[in-house]
């Protein structure tokens, strides 16, 4: 039977949910309850580090979203997979373990939001860690719960790649999360002997036994219940059955920068008149809620390998042999944990500046040992590797809006790509700088054609390629964006409560006031940390 009351219920079990529903329910005198509209985690595609590239092409255990016609990419709908299972995006991403530049926090501390500069979150992010390789250092840790480890068999191919970009001129960077974020590396990953460790393994599987903490999976949240601005509970359905579940100290939000501001809509929170479009009466005239959406634009070049030689196997890819090297990495993770099939896909990176102003890094790569074509819906016989080229700090902001008022109904997700002109230029400049380590002489040996031939010289067949296939690169945020009372668009103030309601708080991505450099998980574990020990002091006032 599911108590339906409780201290603090925590709406979606990704990243941030998995965080705050270990941390509060550490103290025994509280009760928890974790809700999360997906299932448990137990599947092998979870659960084995290169599952992900069928459960994000295919849909499992994700909520499969698309965005509205992109008008500045030939009016294409894009991609929006976002975790629908325990852990959350966490439990079907690639693993890569990337903090963002310390510019970035201390940008968010100069937008009025106190307490979330670098030297403030430095400390969460080092309490989450446990690195196996940099840990019990000034910098990072190792006795949080969160595996942080490298790759156990990376492909030559990824080595390959940090000789072009040395031949480049990019340095080696033995920590991208440390002092100095540009620089090329191999990647560390969120992974432990040889699993995923997901927000979930990490946070919520070592304390299921708790008595004090409730996890309900497949149950989704329809809306809050709010009495004269006191949030007392969620409306869900569980199992088929309609109930209403209390909170006696808090209800938090975090199911991402795509659903949270969906599940504020329909509760009533949101811009008046939008809600009024759609029968929802209106509890506070929230205008920023759904707005400020930010997202990482990709554009992915694509080469094959030769198709005879000792190298043309070093990357993954749909042959006869390729089929061999799968089943045979299959038995090998299965038996011993180890093998092919640790690897996350996206085995190194690197970061570079553009402009010597600028204040971090402009473009991400991360080089993959695979044809990625469309998010790799779109599959291409052989083998071949291909690199994810993105716009670190976009000008462009986009929004979520609600199609009705059920909760049953995908949100509206207009990301707005390239809709400010300078992004287009830093891609631009950013993908040619790309495919300049990519005709670097490390790849002699190995590089075949170009899936689709592309001349970096030329500018304009360049924008017209990135018009017709770039994308996200999985990284929303900001949509219930964190900022001062003077900031007509924030939703959330710096302890991440909702303005004009008592008892609610959003914890995820989308409180960021501005995007990070680079992958957004590790951040949003630090931001989760961060908001347990500001609940924990509101409860000890």
């Amino acid at each position: 039977m599911v108590n339906k009351n409780y201290d603090y219920i925590i709406v979606g079990a990704g990243s941030a949910g998995c965080v705050l529903a270990s941390r509060l329910s550490e103290d025994a005198n509280v009760s928890v309850c974790l809700i999360e509209a997906g299932k448990k985690d137990d599947s092998a595609l979870v659960q084995c580090p290169t599952g992900f590239a069928l459960t994000v092409p295919h849909g499992f255990h994700s909520w499969h979203y698309e965005t509205v016609p992109q008008p500045q990419l030939n009016n294409r709908r894009g991609f929006v997979p976002r975790g629908k299972v325990l852990g959350g995006s966490s439990s079907i991403n690639a693993m890569v373990y990337i903090r963002g530049n310390a510019w970035d926090f201390d940008n968010w501390a100069a937008q009025g939001n106190a307490g979330w500069n670098y030297e403030s979150l430095l400390p969460y992010f080092i309490k989450a860690e446990n690195n196996h390789t940099l840990g019990d250092s000034p910098l990072h840790g190792d006795k949080g719960p969160l595996h942080v480890n490298e790759l156990i068999q990376p492909s030559p191919l990824s080595q390959t790649f940090i000789t072009a970009c040395t031949q480049q001129g990019l340095q080696l960077n033995s920590d991208i999360n440390g002092v100095n974020q540009e620089g090329c590396r191999f990647a560390q990953v969120t992974q432990n002997n040889g699993e995923r460790c997901s927000a979930a393994k990490a946070y919520i599987t070592p304390v299921l036994d708790r008595p004090n903490l409730t996890v309900l999976t497949n149950t989704q949240a329809n809306r809050l219940i709010i009495n004269d601005n006191h949030v007392d509970g969620v409306e869900v359905m569980h199992e088929k059955r309609l109930l209403t579940l209390h909170a006696d100290k808090e209800v938090i939000v975090s199911t991402g920068a795509i659903n949270s501001p969906q599940l504020l809509m329909l509760s009533g929170i949101g811009d008046k008149d939008s809600l009024k479009q759609h029968n929802i009466d209106v509890k506070v005239d929230l205008p920023g809620v759904g707005q400020n959406l930010q997202d990482h634009i990709t554009v992915v070049p694509l080469y094959r390998t030769h198709s005879s030689g000792a190298r043309a196997n070093d990357s993954l890819g749909i042959s006869l042999k390729g089929a061999y090297n799968i089943l045979s990495g299959a038995y090998q993770w299965m038996k011993h944990r180890d093998g092919l099939l640790t690897t996350n896909a996206a085995e190194s990176h690197a970061f570079i500046k553009l402009e010597d102003s600028s204040p971090a890094p402009d473009i991400q790569l991360e080089f993959v040992i695979g044809l990625v074509d469309d998010h790799s819906r779109k599959l291409h016989w052989g083998h071949g590797y291909s690199v994810h080229s993105s716009l670190m700090r976009p000008k462009s902001r986009g929004d979520i809006t609600l199609a009705d008022n059920k909760s049953t109904t995908p949100p509206v997700i207009n990301p707005n790509f390239l809709d400010h002109p300078d992004d287009l230029a830093t891609l631009l400049a950013g993908f040619k700088k790309t495919l300049s380590i990519l005709e670097d002489s490390a790849f002699d040996d190995v590089k075949g054609n170009m899936i689709y031939p592309l001349d970096r010289h030329n500018d304009q067949q360049l924008i017209d390629y990135i018009r017709e296939t770039a994308d996200t690169e999985y990284h929303p945020v900001g949509t219930c964006k964190m900022g001062p009372s003077d900031d007509s668009m924030s939703v959330v103030d710096d302890q991440l409560r909702v303005r004009g309601l008592n008892n609610l708080r959003v914890v995820d991505a989308s409180i960021m006031p501005t995007i990070i450099t680079g992958n957004t998980n590790a951040t949003v574990i630090a931001i989760a940390e961060k908001a347990a020990d500001l609940i924990k002091n509101t409860l000890n006032k």
